[in-house]
Parts: C-alpha cells; sequence; structure tokens
C-alpha cells in the first residue's frame, strides 16, 4: 500500500498559475488517477490542454494549475457562447491524496473569483448521477452550488446529467 501524501503547508492560492506545456503529463495521470473520468472523458480533458497551450489568443478555455512543487490539480473555465455573463467550469480535479485537504476548495475559489473579475456572474457545471461522482457532486454542494437540472440517462442508460449552477 503506497503512503497517502499530505500537503506540507495550508493550501495557497500563491501556488496556483496557468498551465505549461510542461504539465499536461503529470495532469493525464491525475486524472487516471482518479478513477472517475472515462479514458474518452480524460482525451477530451488533454484537447483542452492542448488547446490552450497551441492557441494562447483564445478566449474559450482558461486553465489553472495547483502547482507547489507537484501538480496537486487543475481547473478549467471558460464563458458561455452566447451569454453575457455565465460560466462553464468544464474540469476540475485534485490528485486522491490531497482529497479533504483544501485544494479543491482552494481551485474553486480561485476560479470563481477569476469569473467574477471577467464579468461572470453565474457559473453551470455538468457532472454524471452515477456513484463513482457521488463525492463530486457533495464537493459542488458544500460549494454553494445548487441542482439546476437533471436529464435521465443523458451519457448513457442510468447515467443522468446533473446540472449545477451558483451566481457569483
Amino acid at each position: 500500500m503506497m503512503p497517502v501524501a499530505t500537503l506540507q503547508h495550508r493550501p495557497s492560492s500563491s501556488y496556483i498559475r496557468p498551465l505549461q506545456a510542461s504539465d499536461v503529463e503529470p495532469l493525464r495521470h491525475l486524472l487516471v488517477e482518479t478513477a472517475v473520468f472515462t479514458s474518452e472523458e480524460i482525451e477530451i480533458a488533454l484537447e483542452l490542454m492542448t488547446i490552450v497551450l497551441e492557441k494562447p489568443e483564445q478566449k474559450d478555455y482558461i486553465i489553472r494549475v495547483y502547482d507547489d512543487g507537484e501538480i496537486l490539480g487543475y481547473y478549467c473555465v471558460g464563458p458561455t457562447p452566447a451569454t453575457d455573463a455565465t460560466y462553464d467550469l468544464y474540469w476540475i480535479a485534485t490528485k486522491p491524496s490531497v482529497h479533504g485537504q483544501g485544494v479543491g476548495r482552494l481551485l474553486m475559489a480561485d476560479a470563481e473569483e477569476l469569473i467574477r473579475s471577467r464579468g461572470g456572474a453565474l457559473v453551470i457545471v455538468h457532472t454524471s448521477s452515477t456513484a463513482r461522482y457521488d463525492k463530486t457532486r457533495r464537493f459542488y454542494e458544500k460549494a454553494g452550488y445548487q441542482e439546476a437540472a437533471r436529464i435521465r440517462d443523458y451519457y448513457r442508460r442510468g447515467d443522468s446529467l446533473v446540472v449545477y449552477g451558483k451566481y457569483l
């Protein structure tokens, strides 16, 4: 059994920075390690990273990484097309070894502050209804997100889309 890593410090926003090319492989590993995302979902996350890195002028996706010498988490947000002040939280993930230690909460707070600073007023999150996403849904609810919609069998039979929203 591998030892569980713990933070050697209090989580701090000073460790959050923009995505760099050297982050892609550690983030791929982090996404696999969560044991939540399908291989298709991981490929989509990696595609978004490629877009951010190869097209820095694009405005659709913003990715920030929590890096204290080791990549411990990240998020990806972007303005929702054809809206005035709505943003989508596309991804937020942390290494399982630091779950419950505040890294995810800090990343969420940073994402919300970034969205506010760009004139955003509403954040929308899409997630799955399956049991493997139970912790994810609780995380959103603890962060003040409210379930706004549920579409049965959206992803596949037995896997509904759950939409959360939060006004900033």
